[in-house]
Order: C-alpha cells, then structure tokens, then sequence
C-alpha cells in the first residue's frame, strides 16, 4: 500500500511564498509521475504541476514563472516552491503519485493566499 504525506500549506499574504512537500512510502515503481493538483471551492481539481522521476516537468500556465516543482528519487518526495502567491491560488493542494495502472492521492492541504 503506498501513502502520500504532505505538509507545509498555511496563510500566507500575496506575493508571499510556501513550500509544500509529499512524501511517499510503500511499493512505488522506480518510474513514476509525482504531482500536486489544486481544488478551490465550487470548481475542479486540476493539475498544478507535475514531474517524471527522470526530472521532466510540466507546469498549468497560471503557475509557469512563479511555482517550480522538483524531487528527490532517494526520498521518493516531492516539493513544490510556490513564490509570487496570488489570492486566487487559494485551494487545497493534493499531491499525487501514478505509476503503470496505480494513482494516489494524498490527504490534501490548505493554501489560503490573502490580498
């Protein structure tokens, strides 16, 4: 069973920063997509930005420039840098894992960007 743990959400004032981070554990293929996907009220769940374990990202084009997502393979973590902080980046964050038929999520976290 593979568990995703993630930490470092909170308030943070615009134009602030946060670092939020995931760790996995469990049996996780050594070729793997780790993410974070973003869910504020009344709308989808979509992807922020995700990352292949050989370093290829992707970002969603209202976060390019300002989040930068990386990883650490040893660790199986993931992290998302996130500057600039915008009001309308308020959601919850959700970090995710796929590999072959397998997709988990984590618990999620709050990210609440005041103006």
């Amino acid at each position: 069973q593979v568990q995703l743990v993630e930490s470092g959400g909170g308030l943070v004032q615009a134009g602030g920063s946060l670092r939020l981070s995931c760790a996995a554990s469990g049996s996780i293929a050594a070729i793997n997509i780790m993410g974070w996907y973003r869910q504020a009220p009344g709308k989808e769940r979509d992807l922020v930005a995700d990352i292949i374990s050989g370093g290829t990202t992707n970002y969603a084009d209202s976060v390019k420039g300002r989040f930068t997502i990386s990883r650490d393979n040893a660790k199986n973590t993931v992290y998302l840098q996130m500057n600039s902080l915008k009001p309308e980046d308020t959601a919850v964050y959700y970090c995710n894992l796929r590999f072959t038929k397998y997709n988990y999520w984590g618990q999620g976290t709050q990210v609440t960007v005041s103006s």
